[in-house]
């Protein structure tokens, strides 16, 4: 699975990666570095990110079926 991302998000994450090195890190990133790292997170990170959003979405779905049976009339 690959995650797409359109061009504004893409956009921002970048410039969210290039101030936190700066401000952070003391580093000025290119936009080439910046793309680079944020395509390794998207790549090594963003399956278990989207794994545990699946999981936590399907907890949330189960209580919420088990809570409707309480409304049942007897």
């Amino acid at each position: 699975m690959k995650f797409e991302l359109s061009k504004e998000k893409k956009d921002k994450l970048i410039a969210e990666i290039r101030y936190y090195f700066s401000k952070e890190m003391d580093m000025d990133l290119g936009d080439l570095a910046a793309i680079l790292i944020l395509d390794f997170f998207i790549e090594k990170l963003g399956k278990e990110f989207y794994n545990q959003g699946v999981e936590d979405s399907y907890k949330y779905m189960t209580n919420s079926i088990e809570d409707l049976l309480g409304i049942q009339k007897p």
